[in-house]
């Protein structure tokens, strides 16, 4: 639905900084009724994964990096007015996803928290660098049917691993799912040791997962 043409131009303005022509990008294809999916996955999703491999190649800085990044966020508040004016079949279900505690990238999170709701279920997003003791506490309030974990920095993944460990021993049922850019580097093997702890790659995969949930 979004041209390889097209994507390639938003990711040159993305990478050069150019927020007004993103915007106008983006604002372009919500005007023409793009479904958000089509937005998240082969806009936003692709570009950000884009950005992050010639980062970790040290083909652009982290000042750039992070600019992109930024940038991307601020265009996730364009698509909210469509997003909650949607008419979605509740399911009943509720799903908490946060980021590992010492991960400050929260686009993806934000981005699951999305497709879920497009897809019935309540969603809460905690944000970045969510310290374990006050995710413990949220979860036992609010009693979710699924946890999502979120990682970007594969140095980070120590953290994620005391989060699953954690989460497991106080909820020994709740389902959790985990994913982001730092599983393209390895981390799946690791899942292996831990009961009902799935990873799940690509915002497609998180959709499909919860339909068959």
């Amino acid at each position: 639905m979004i041209s390889s043409q097209l994507y390639q131009e938003y990711l040159n303005c993305l990478l050069e900084g150019k927020r007004l022509d993103c915007t106008r990008i983006v604002q372009d294809l919500l005007d023409r009724d793009i479904p958000i999916k089509a937005l998240y996955n082969d806009l936003f999703e692709k570009s950000l994964y884009r950005v992050g491999q010639l980062w970790e190649f040290n083909r652009i800085s982290v000042a750039k990096e992070h600019l992109a990044t930024a940038i991307t966020e601020g265009l996730l508040n364009l698509v909210y007015p469509r997003l909650f004016e949607l008419e979605h079949q509740h399911k009943g279900k509720r799903i908490v996803i946060s980021c590992a505690a010492n991960e400050f990238h929260q686009i993806g999170g934000k981005m699951v928290a999305d497709i879920c709701e497009l897809n019935g279920w309540d969603a809460e997003f905690l944000g970045a660098n969510m310290p374990l003791d006050h995710m413990l506490l949220h979860i036992q309030e609010t009693k979710p049917d699924l946890v999502g974990l979120s990682l970007t920095v594969y140095f980070n993944m120590s953290s994620l691993k005391k989060g699953i460990e954690v989460i497991r021993s106080n909820f020994t049922h709740l389902d959790i799912f985990v994913g982001g850019q730092a599983f393209l580097w390895g981390g799946t093997e690791m899942l292996k040791h831990y009961s009902g702890v799935e990873y799940i790659p690509t915002l497609n995969d998180i959709e499909k997962s919860i339909k068959e949930s």
